[in-house]
């Protein structure tokens, strides 16, 4: 199934079920699941509900708005370093082998169609795609072998960055910098994960194209690992990395995300007020690439 956090026309925040591409009407769920203080969103994920049951009782709504696939993710653990060529273009001597996770702010999600604010003036900022998987249950020390049975569902992520000495979890949690989205979808209509194939582009212009089989930790093992420093939580949230192919975005450019059995996320990017950064990080940290050379079309 493919689960949306959207606005119905009353401008009430629901969490439906509804077909790939860009819906129009979805199952609405949100009055039959317990009431809490969360998202419906993770009301349902940590409700473990028989989904199939609820949505023949779901009435069809209209969708007005599109919020982030998670709008309130208990936390984000993101992979720094996960795919060799990535290390190479970024002149890293080390990867998440040495690296361990870092954390991002919930508060930097926004959805699909919603808009990345850079907010300095005179800092790059990088785009990078990422495949992500959604927690659905309490997880703590899980075998790796076993790993994939606390996911709930797999989702598209962006992790925009500003390039810099300051650490990881400063550079990468600027509100509206984890776009994610626009739908949860569950592991039954999703391929095996080492047949995933990832494409990004910026203005259209292909930036990063790899294959899920190079991570060099795959997400049972990230989650295994993950799970042996912090319980995983339902609506968590861990993201696997960015590929090869990052490269600095401006005011006016638009970013479209496509993982293979994923529904496409776009976002659009704003420099409005903008302002000298108060930080002197500019000129440390890792080297990302000086020029973009375009991605070459093929399939996996």
């Amino acid at each position: 199934m493919r689960f949306l956090s959207f606005l119905d026309p009353t401008g009430r925040e629901r969490v439906g079920v509804v077909d790939a591409g860009s819906p129009r009407t979805a199952r609405d769920l949100t009055d039959l699941l317990p009431t809490g203080d969360t998202s419906p969103m993770r009301r349902l994920i940590a409700a473990d509900l028989d989904a199939v049951a609820l949505v023949a009782e779901a009435p069809e709504v209209d969708v007005a708005g599109v919020l982030p696939a998670l709008p309130d993710p208990s936390k984000i653990i993101a992979a720094p370093v996960n795919y060799r060529a990535h290390q190479a273009e970024m002149n890293e001597s080390s990867h998440i082998d040495a690296l361990g996770v870092f954390l991002k702010a919930p508060s930097s999600v926004v959805g699909h169609q919603g808009i990345v604010r850079l907010p300095y003036t005179d800092r790059r900022f990088d785009q990078e795609g990422e495949f992500a998987a959604v927690i659905g249950r309490p997880t703590r020390d899980v075998p790796e072998e076993r790993a994939l049975e606390s996911v709930f569902g797999y989702t598209s992520l962006l992790d925009m960055t500003m390039r810099g000495g300051e650490d990881r979890s400063v550079r990468k949690s600027f509100d509206t910098f984890t776009p994610l989205g626009p739908t949860v979808v569950t592991p039954d209509e999703v391929p095996p994960i080492e047949e995933l194939e990832l494409r990004l582009w910026v203005n259209d212009a292909l930036r990063q194209r790899a294959d899920l089989r190079d991570l060099i930790w795959g997400l049972p093992r990230l989650i295994a690992y993950v799970s042996s420093v912090m319980t995983l939580l339902p609506g968590d949230v861990v993201t696997t990395g960015t590929p090869e192919g990052v490269g600095e975005v401006h005011e006016g450019d638009r970013i479209d995300l496509e993982i293979t059995g994923l529904d496409r996320l776009t976002v659009g990017v704003s420099s409005a007020g903008a302002v000298p950064c108060p930080t002197r990080g500019a000129l440390r940290g890792p080297v990302p690439p000086p020029a973009l050379t375009p991605v070459a079309e093929r399939s996996s």
